[in-house]
């Protein structure tokens, strides 16, 4: 049939082909079956590949069949998870052991009879436990949530998970108090605003701030105060 098919272009050939080779594209679909993706759709998309497999088969090769057409569904299904099965883009090697990761766990799930661990996967799929745990949060990029989505277990007042994103800041009306002090910093003289900025942005105690400037201590204080005093002012006046 293949000879048919590819030599004479034989139509119902293909269609038989394709048909005997289903059950295939149906099993391999079945590796990445999972709550998110049905399995009607992943048999479709490793169909595709199935077609493609029969188009570009070399008759010549000497190999069988499915040893070229299965790296071929596998490819067609990857592809499809990599160009639109995922809600943001992780890079391509990311996916694919996000991918071999929901296998390995389903595989040893069912054969333990319980959730594996990351040390079992890590060893079922030959490799570090830090690449399972990169594995699972790239898995985690597969789906997004809307912020209007209620939240599970959402009080009467259905909260959203916008709701629990961001908070009033209590300190908001000081950003534009600060934005007045600074811009009135210039009326000062260098000497005040080199105490200003070792006091509060330093936080150099007035001793400390005496030695540094080569002044007493208690002049220190009385430059401080006289240097609020100006800016607390100009600040109020506007």
């Amino acid at each position: 049939m293949l000879e048919r098919y590819r030599r004479d272009g034989d139509a119902a050939a293909r269609d038989e082909l394709v048909r005997r080779f289903l059950p295939l594209a149906s099993k391999l679909a079945r590796r990445y079956q999972s709550s998110r993706e049905p399995l009607e759709d992943l048999t479709q998309v490793a169909t595709i590949g199935l077609i493609k497999a029969l188009d570009r088969f070399d008759l010549d090769r000497g190999v069988a069949f499915s040893s070229y057409a299965v790296p071929t569904m596998l490819g067609e299904l990857k592809r499809y998870f990599r160009d639109s099965g995922w809600a943001v883009h992780v890079p391509r090697a990311a996916q694919e052991q996000a991918l071999a990761l929901a296998a390995a766990s389903d595989e040893l799930s069912r054969s333990l009879g319980r959730s594996p661990t990351v040390a079992e996967l890590a060893d079922a799929m030959g490799i570090g436990q830090e690449d399972v745990l990169n594995a699972i949060h790239a898995s985690n990029a597969h789906d997004t949530v809307s912020l209007d989505a209620t939240r599970p277990g959402a009080n009467e007042e259905a909260d959203t998970y916008a709701d629990t994103l961001g908070q009033e800041d209590a300190q908001l009306d000081l950003a534009e108090y600060l934005v007045d002090v600074v811009s009135n910093m210039s009326m000062l003289t260098d000497r005040d605003r080199v105490i200003l900025h070792l006091r509060f942005a330093r936080d150099l105690t007035q001793s400390e701030i005496a030695e540094r400037i080569g002044v007493s201590q208690m002049q220190v204080s009385r430059l401080l105060r006289r240097a609020l005093h100006r800016l607390g002012e100009a600040v109020g006046g506007e």
